[in-house]
């Protein structure tokens, strides 16, 4: 699964931040998550609180199951170190 699929958004709101994952390819799918408080950095692999899927996938649970799994582990590796800043800027000019 390429990484570079996944974009991590927050949003803060009055009740907290929120976080969802977004695979950006087909199929497009949003996962809403919280960091697990009971994992050893607080983070893990996150919590699922949200689903939402085009209906063509709702029923091939294999398919989703190893998206999601990937989705889980992008949301604890993008709590991680930040990027250095010569990667973040490679497309600029």
């Amino acid at each position: 699964m390429n990484e570079n699929h996944f974009l991590r958004i927050e949003r803060e709101g009055p009740g907290g931040s929120r976080h969802y994952v977004v695979h950006a390819v087909d199929p497009r799918f949003t996962l809403e998550m919280t960091p697990d408080a009971q994992a050893p950095d607080q983070v893990g692999r996150g919590v699922l609180k949200r689903l939402r899927l085009p209906n063509s996938w709702a029923g091939d649970y294999t398919k989703c199951s190893k998206l999601i799994g990937a989705a889980q582990d992008f949301f604890a590796q993008s709590f991680a170190e930040p990027a250095p800043k010569t990667e973040t800027r490679r497309f600029s000019r």
